[in-house]
């Protein structure tokens, strides 16, 4: 009963040391980057006459839950290594393997502060996130910057199984594009075309007006060609389809991220890379303070002669090679030919296999 007891406290000591010094050092990061951020924009602030009320509540209220889940692994494994090499310095680790507690004890409560931290991540990047974001956003598109932009030019979107459109460029201030073509397929053939030189919406009306346009309407080797210099009609296609929003997919929570994919998928969009790796980074990540917790309990446990230092740096290495590993597979996720659950996966079962490695050389 004693020997439980004295298992249980040393659980909350690890676990409270874990915890406190991960929201420590989070704390002074956000500190920091606020202050960084004031200095950029404070010049928009003041031009836009941003109140007080809303530069505080509306905008770094909201900055606070995305920079803790955008640096919580990097964080977390900091955290071990930190508060574990003070303990191993202390000579605490040598102390608690003496006692009877084994080494793969030991990482219980790691373990569970890491899964609590992860849980914590996964809903903040999932459920809450997307929503501050929103409010974050809204403020900079009315203080400092819009976030809507006109698409490529050559658009190409495909808004239903059987139609698609095609634009050489839009103009999303007057609400004008040029060399529009809307071509609705029956049998994998054309059965219906419209093709104009340009294309106007009337935002009051919701229609499309064509300029120098053909119809072309084809059933088999039955074909009418229409042309004129100019009428008005509704397509099932909207100016939205002709911008996108920077930033959008971070104000989508779990549900609405799904959904929007299958969106995508649907017009055939070539963004649809993007969201994708986005699905899969928001249940990957948290998965990653787990593992990288493990490796920085490895790493941190061994007694060195250099003391702490050594371990922050094999740390910061260890943690800045995840960083740039996820980096370049998400490149070659959302630019190549590689699968976006592969790539975002692929840094994490790789430093597994390094934490496993590690668990059984440390010494016991």
């Amino acid at each position: 009963m004693k020997k439980l007891n004295k298992v249980k406290i040393i659980d909350l000591y690890i676990i409270r040391k874990f915890l406190v010094t991960f929201f420590y050092a989070i704390a002074l990061l956000i500190t920091i980057v606020i202050i960084f951020d004031i200095s950029e924009n404070v010049q928009d602030f003041i031009e836009k006459q941003a109140p007080i009320s809303e530069i505080l509540f509306k905008y770094y209220l909201n900055f606070i839950p995305y920079f803790v889940n955008l640096f919580s692994p990097l964080f977390t494994f900091i955290a071990v290594i930190f508060f574990t090499s003070k303990l191993a310095g202390n000579t605490e680790i040598i102390a608690i393997l003496s006692s009877g507690i084994s080494y793969k004890r030991l990482m219980v409560p790691y373990i569970v502060a890491s899964i609590f931290l992860a849980g914590l991540s996964f809903y903040l990047s999932n459920f809450l996130i997307p929503y501050t974001n929103q409010n974050m956003l809204d403020f900079k598109d009315t203080y400092i910057s819009k976030r809507i932009r006109n698409r490529d030019r050559d658009i190409h979107i495909k808004i239903a199984n059987d139609t698609f459109v095609y634009m050489e460029s839009w103009d999303n201030e007057r609400n004008i594009g040029t060399n529009f073509t809307y071509e609705k397929m029956s049998f994998d053939e054309m059965s219906y075309k419209i093709a104009s030189q340009t294309v106007k919406w009337d935002t009051l009306e919701l229609k499309w007006t064509l300029n120098n346009y053909a119809k072309r309407h084809a059933n088999g080797l039955d074909e009418h060609i229409e042309t004129g210099s100019s009428f008005d009609t509704t397509l099932n296609v909207t100016p939205i389809d002709f911008v996108f929003v920077k930033d959008e997919m971070e104000t989508m929570n779990y549900w609405e991220l799904r959904r929007h994919i299958k969106s995508e998928y649907d017009k055939g969009s070539d963004n649809v890379k993007f969201y994708e790796v986005e699905k899969h980074r928001r249940i990957a990540f948290p998965f990653a303070t787990i593992i990288l917790s493990v490796i920085g309990l490895s790493v941190a446990s061994r007694k060195s002669r250099q003391g702490m230092g050594i371990h922050l740096l094999v740390g910061l290495l260890i943690s800045f090679s995840f960083i740039l590993f996820m980096q370049i597979t998400t490149v070659f996720a959302t630019y190549g030919n590689l699968s976006p659950l592969i790539a975002v996966w692929i840094p994490n079962l790789l430093f597994l296999i390094i934490s496993i490695y590690l668990v059984y050389a440390a010494p016991k």
